[in-house]
Protein backbone atom coordinates (compact mmCIF):
# COMPACT_ATOMS: atom_id res chain seq x y z
CA UNK A 1 0.00 0.00 0.00
CA UNK A 2 1.15 3.53 -0.73
CA UNK A 3 3.38 5.83 1.97
CA UNK A 4 3.66 9.50 1.17
CA UNK A 5 6.39 11.40 3.55
CA UNK A 6 6.33 14.65 4.46
CA UNK A 7 6.79 16.56 7.39
CA UNK A 8 4.53 15.46 9.68
CA UNK A 9 5.75 12.18 9.19
CA UNK A 10 4.77 9.16 6.77
CA UNK A 11 1.39 9.24 5.85
CA UNK A 12 -0.72 6.29 4.91
CA UNK A 13 -2.97 6.30 1.88
CA UNK A 14 -5.20 4.27 -0.93
CA UNK A 15 -5.41 5.17 -4.33
CA UNK A 16 -8.20 3.99 -6.84
CA UNK A 17 -7.46 5.60 -10.56
CA UNK A 18 -10.48 6.69 -12.28
CA UNK A 19 -10.87 8.16 -15.66
CA UNK A 20 -8.21 10.33 -17.04
CA UNK A 21 -10.41 13.48 -17.89
CA UNK A 22 -12.37 12.86 -14.14
CA UNK A 23 -11.53 14.77 -11.39
CA UNK A 24 -9.43 13.79 -8.24
CA UNK A 25 -10.80 13.85 -4.76
CA UNK A 26 -9.04 12.99 -1.13
CA UNK A 27 -10.70 11.82 1.69
CA UNK A 28 -10.44 13.37 4.55
CA UNK A 29 -11.88 11.37 7.73
CA UNK A 30 -13.07 12.75 11.23
CA UNK A 31 -11.88 13.17 14.83
CA UNK A 32 -10.90 9.96 16.04
CA UNK A 33 -10.95 8.20 12.64
CA UNK A 34 -9.31 6.69 9.55
CA UNK A 35 -9.43 5.92 5.96
CA UNK A 36 -11.69 2.91 7.30
CA UNK A 37 -14.23 5.62 8.17
CA UNK A 38 -15.02 5.60 3.95
CA UNK A 39 -16.72 2.45 2.50
CA UNK A 40 -15.53 1.01 -0.39
CA UNK A 41 -18.33 2.53 -2.45
CA UNK A 42 -16.87 6.73 -1.55
CA UNK A 43 -12.89 5.09 -2.19
CA UNK A 44 -13.65 4.09 -5.69
CA UNK A 45 -16.01 6.22 -7.41
CA UNK A 46 -16.49 5.26 -11.00
CA UNK A 47 -16.16 9.03 -12.36
CA UNK A 48 -13.01 10.24 -10.41
CA UNK A 49 -9.44 9.73 -8.74
CA UNK A 50 -9.90 9.05 -5.28
CA UNK A 51 -6.92 9.40 -2.68
CA UNK A 52 -7.91 8.51 0.84
CA UNK A 53 -5.13 9.06 3.60
CA UNK A 54 -5.22 8.60 7.45
CA UNK A 55 -4.55 11.84 9.12
CA UNK A 56 -0.98 11.74 10.92
CA UNK A 57 -1.22 9.93 13.67
CA UNK A 58 -4.20 8.13 12.58
CA UNK A 59 -4.75 4.42 11.34
CA UNK A 60 -1.77 3.12 9.45
CA UNK A 61 0.07 6.85 9.17
CA UNK A 62 3.11 7.78 11.65
CA UNK A 63 3.95 10.99 13.18
CA UNK A 64 1.57 12.69 16.07
CA UNK A 65 -2.13 13.92 16.08
CA UNK A 66 -2.54 17.59 15.53
CA UNK A 67 -4.70 19.64 17.96
CA UNK A 68 -5.59 22.08 15.37
CA UNK A 69 -7.56 22.30 12.46
CA UNK A 70 -5.33 24.70 10.70
CA UNK A 71 -2.40 22.55 11.28
CA UNK A 72 -4.20 19.23 10.38
CA UNK A 73 -5.11 21.65 6.99
CA UNK A 74 -1.75 22.15 6.24
CA UNK A 75 -0.12 18.01 6.75
CA UNK A 76 -3.32 18.00 3.79
CA UNK A 77 -1.83 20.46 1.64
CA UNK A 78 1.70 19.02 2.24
CA UNK A 79 0.21 15.13 1.03
CA UNK A 80 -1.07 16.86 -1.65
CA UNK A 81 2.61 18.04 -2.66
CA UNK A 82 4.35 14.64 -2.55
CA UNK A 83 1.57 13.03 -4.35
CA UNK A 84 1.93 15.46 -7.24
CA UNK A 85 -1.62 16.38 -7.14
CA UNK A 86 -2.02 20.56 -8.00
CA UNK A 87 -5.97 20.72 -6.93
CA UNK A 88 -8.24 18.15 -5.43
CA UNK A 89 -11.77 18.01 -4.84
CA UNK A 90 -11.40 17.95 -0.81
CA UNK A 91 -14.12 15.78 0.62
CA UNK A 92 -14.45 16.15 4.77
CA UNK A 93 -16.08 14.21 7.17
CA UNK A 94 -16.77 15.80 10.46
CA UNK A 95 -13.30 17.21 11.51
CA UNK A 96 -12.20 16.39 8.07
CA UNK A 97 -15.04 18.88 7.14
CA UNK A 98 -13.64 21.75 9.39
CA UNK A 99 -10.18 20.80 7.37
CA UNK A 100 -11.63 21.23 4.12
CA UNK A 101 -13.51 24.62 4.94
CA UNK A 102 -10.21 25.51 6.36
CA UNK A 103 -7.77 24.39 3.30
CA UNK A 104 -10.87 26.15 0.86
CA UNK A 105 -9.67 29.41 2.99
CA UNK A 106 -6.32 29.39 3.40
CA UNK A 107 -5.33 27.69 -0.22
CA UNK A 108 -7.90 28.36 -2.46
CA UNK A 109 -6.10 27.25 -5.24
CA UNK A 110 -5.90 23.91 -4.50
CA UNK A 111 -9.66 22.88 -3.67
CA UNK A 112 -11.33 22.58 -6.95
CA UNK A 113 -14.52 21.51 -4.73
CA UNK A 114 -15.53 20.71 -1.35
CA UNK A 115 -18.06 17.86 -0.17
CA UNK A 116 -18.67 18.35 3.69
CA UNK A 117 -20.23 15.24 5.50
CA UNK A 118 -21.74 15.16 8.63
CA UNK A 119 -19.95 19.02 9.47
CA UNK A 120 -20.11 22.78 10.54
CA UNK A 121 -18.52 26.02 10.15
CA UNK A 122 -17.99 25.75 14.18
CA UNK A 123 -17.90 22.61 15.75
CA UNK A 124 -17.99 22.53 19.87
CA UNK A 125 -17.25 19.58 22.00
CA UNK A 126 -18.92 19.98 25.54
CA UNK A 127 -16.40 19.93 28.00
CA UNK A 128 -17.55 16.66 29.34
CA UNK A 129 -16.16 14.70 26.51
CA UNK A 130 -12.36 16.67 26.61
CA UNK A 131 -12.44 16.08 30.38
CA UNK A 132 -13.35 12.38 30.16
CA UNK A 133 -11.33 11.71 27.50
CA UNK A 134 -8.49 12.05 29.82
CA UNK A 135 -10.00 10.73 33.23
CA UNK A 136 -12.55 7.89 31.89
CA UNK A 137 -12.11 6.97 27.89
CA UNK A 138 -13.51 4.03 27.41
CA UNK A 139 -17.01 5.26 28.79
CA UNK A 140 -16.56 8.52 26.50
CA UNK A 141 -15.67 5.96 23.46
CA UNK A 142 -19.07 4.82 24.41
CA UNK A 143 -20.82 8.07 24.81
CA UNK A 144 -19.64 8.89 21.44
CA UNK A 145 -20.45 6.43 19.68
CA UNK A 146 -24.42 6.26 20.83
CA UNK A 147 -24.43 9.72 19.36
CA UNK A 148 -22.88 9.06 16.81
CA UNK A 149 -25.32 6.76 15.00
CA UNK A 150 -28.57 6.43 13.95
CA UNK A 151 -30.85 4.17 16.02
CA UNK A 152 -31.19 1.95 13.09
CA UNK A 153 -27.79 1.17 12.42
CA UNK A 154 -26.30 -2.06 12.77
CA UNK A 155 -25.34 -3.34 15.80
CA UNK A 156 -21.92 -4.68 14.54
CA UNK A 157 -21.18 -1.66 12.78
CA UNK A 158 -21.79 0.51 15.62
CA UNK A 159 -19.27 -1.82 17.30
CA UNK A 160 -16.56 -1.21 15.19
CA UNK A 161 -16.67 2.36 15.33
CA UNK A 162 -16.53 2.40 19.54
CA UNK A 163 -13.02 0.00 18.84
CA UNK A 164 -11.66 2.67 16.27
CA UNK A 165 -11.91 5.08 18.49
CA UNK A 166 -10.15 3.05 21.11
CA UNK A 167 -7.52 2.08 19.02
CA UNK A 168 -7.04 5.88 18.28
CA UNK A 169 -5.98 6.74 22.07
CA UNK A 170 -6.45 9.33 24.08
CA UNK A 171 -4.00 11.45 23.07
CA UNK A 172 -4.76 11.59 19.69
CA UNK A 173 -8.74 11.84 20.03
CA UNK A 174 -8.24 14.93 22.63
CA UNK A 175 -5.99 16.21 19.88
CA UNK A 176 -8.97 16.25 17.06
CA UNK A 177 -11.51 17.28 19.83
CA UNK A 178 -9.51 20.05 20.79
CA UNK A 179 -8.94 21.07 16.87
CA UNK A 180 -12.76 20.80 16.66
CA UNK A 181 -13.52 23.12 19.80
CA UNK A 182 -11.48 25.66 18.77
CA UNK A 183 -12.69 25.56 15.25
CA UNK A 184 -14.99 28.63 14.24
CA UNK A 185 -15.21 29.75 10.43
CA UNK A 186 -19.22 30.83 10.75
CA UNK A 187 -17.90 34.63 9.75
CA UNK A 188 -15.81 33.85 6.68
CA UNK A 189 -18.36 30.95 4.98
CA UNK A 190 -18.76 33.36 2.21
CA UNK A 191 -15.27 33.88 1.04
CA UNK A 192 -15.28 30.34 0.07
CA UNK A 193 -15.10 30.18 -3.44
CA UNK A 194 -15.17 26.81 -4.51
CA UNK A 195 -18.60 24.93 -5.44
CA UNK A 196 -19.47 22.83 -2.36
CA UNK A 197 -22.22 19.92 -1.48
CA UNK A 198 -23.26 19.37 1.79
CA UNK A 199 -24.61 16.08 3.41
CA UNK A 200 -26.51 15.42 6.39
CA UNK A 201 -28.29 12.43 8.14
CA UNK A 202 -31.31 13.10 9.15
CA UNK A 203 -30.59 11.37 12.31
CA UNK A 204 -27.49 12.98 13.34
CA UNK A 205 -27.12 14.65 16.68
CA UNK A 206 -23.65 14.93 16.69
CA UNK A 207 -23.67 17.66 13.83
CA UNK A 208 -27.68 18.39 13.38
CA UNK A 209 -29.04 19.30 10.20
CA UNK A 210 -29.32 22.98 10.98
CA UNK A 211 -25.16 22.95 11.40
CA UNK A 212 -25.40 21.93 7.48
CA UNK A 213 -28.07 24.24 6.23
CA UNK A 214 -26.34 26.88 7.53
CA UNK A 215 -23.13 26.53 5.69
CA UNK A 216 -25.55 25.42 2.41
CA UNK A 217 -26.92 29.31 2.99
CA UNK A 218 -23.67 30.71 4.02
CA UNK A 219 -21.15 29.31 1.08
CA UNK A 220 -22.35 31.31 -1.90
CA UNK A 221 -22.24 27.90 -4.43
CA UNK A 222 -23.69 25.12 -2.11
CA UNK A 223 -26.03 22.29 -2.49
CA UNK A 224 -27.72 20.64 0.23
CA UNK A 225 -28.72 16.65 0.26
CA UNK A 226 -30.50 15.02 3.27
CA UNK A 227 -29.81 11.65 4.08
CA UNK A 228 -33.00 9.82 5.69
CA UNK A 229 -32.85 7.45 8.27
CA UNK A 230 -29.04 7.69 8.86
CA UNK A 231 -26.30 9.61 11.95
CA UNK A 232 -23.49 11.11 11.84
CA UNK A 233 -21.98 8.64 10.12
CA UNK A 234 -23.81 8.64 7.26
CA UNK A 235 -21.51 7.27 4.54
CA UNK A 236 -20.80 4.05 6.32
CA UNK A 237 -24.71 3.89 7.04
CA UNK A 238 -26.07 4.66 3.99
CA UNK A 239 -23.27 4.62 1.31
CA UNK A 240 -24.61 4.00 -1.70
CA UNK A 241 -26.90 7.19 -1.12
CA UNK A 242 -23.66 9.34 0.07
CA UNK A 243 -21.78 7.92 -3.19
CA UNK A 244 -24.48 9.10 -5.80
CA UNK A 245 -25.08 12.53 -4.13
CA UNK A 246 -20.97 13.14 -4.97
CA UNK A 247 -21.24 11.85 -7.96
CA UNK A 248 -23.92 13.47 -9.08
CA UNK A 249 -22.24 16.81 -7.74
CA UNK A 250 -18.80 16.01 -9.41
CA UNK A 251 -20.63 15.40 -12.47
CA UNK A 252 -22.41 19.11 -12.04
CA UNK A 253 -19.43 20.66 -11.53
CA UNK A 254 -17.00 19.26 -13.94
Amino acid sequence: MPHTEVAEGTLFYTLSRGPADGPTLVLVHGAGGSRLHWPGELRRLSNATVYTLDLPGHGRSEGHGCDTVNDYAKAVVAFLDAAGVERAAVVGHSMGGAIAQTMALGFGERVAGLVLVGSGARLRVTPAILEGIQSDFERVAELITRFAWSPDAPPALTELGRQAILETGPDVLLGDFTACNNFDVMERLAEIKAPALVVVGSADQLTPPKYTRFLADHIPNAQLVLIEDAGHMVMLEQPAEVAEAITTFLDSVK
